[in-house]
């Protein structure tokens, strides 16, 4: 989904009262909230849309009966230790699910988050919005799936018992480049083949 600096400079209160107030057919209904800054949320793609559905419809019928919740598109997610708030493109919670209040549409103890790239998102989503993210304690695996060609990223938290010390940057990185390969989605004991993620998306020759 692109995306715009605003000019407009709120606090995290302000911001929430904000979004809450604004209309849900405006051209631009979503703003993302970042170092005080808005966001802007623009349209998304035809194979945004399509992937971005065939993820969350995938995970929704892999998950039935597991306790765990899936979201697409329109929940928001905080990461508190940064007063940051975003919208990821899929969102799977399996604890019980905590929000900011009782209006229930600030998650925050995602443990998957996906995003689909675009040209406009994709330094952003890779960079600055995952160093966000990295400071969620209950996040475990982060996704990222291109659009213009089949490649999806995955980065998992490590585990306890693995050699790797956890920190906020010591992530365990695999990539999947075929449209034969499955993403193990290690954290809700699921697998996710890339023939259902990229099913109907065509890529530029």
């Amino acid at each position: 989904m692109a995306t715009s600096a605003a000019q407009t400079r709120l606090t995290p209160e302000e911001y929430i009262a904000f979004e809450r107030k604004a209309p849900p057919d405006s051209e631009i209904s979503r703003y993302e909230y970042l170092n005080g800054e808005l966001i802007a949320m623009s349209g998304a793609s035809r194979a945004h849309n399509l992937i971005s559905n065939n993820i969350s419809g995938e995970l929704r019928s892999l998950l039935k009966g597991s306790g765990c919740e899936t979201y697409a598109n329109a929940m928001r997610v905080s990461a508190p230790v940064t007063s940051s708030y975003f919208y990821p493109d899929v969102v799977v919670v399996c604890e019980e699910p905590r929000f900011e209040d009782d209006v229930f549409d600030i998650l925050l103890n995602p443990t998957i988050l996906v995003e689909v790239l675009s040209p406009s998102t994709e330094a952003y989503d890779r960079g600055e919005k995952f160093s966000h993210y990295r400071q969620l304690a209950s996040l475990q695996e982060y996704v990222l799936v291109s659009q213009d060609k089949v490649l999806v990223e995955r980065y998992r938290r490590p585990k306890k018992h693995e050699t790797l010390p956890i920190t906020a940057q010591d992530w365990i990185f695999t990539a999947f480049q075929a449209l034969e390969d499955i993403v193990p989605l290690t954290s809700i004991q699921c697998e996710l083949p890339l023939q259902e993620i990229y099913e109907r998306v065509t890529f530029p020759d």
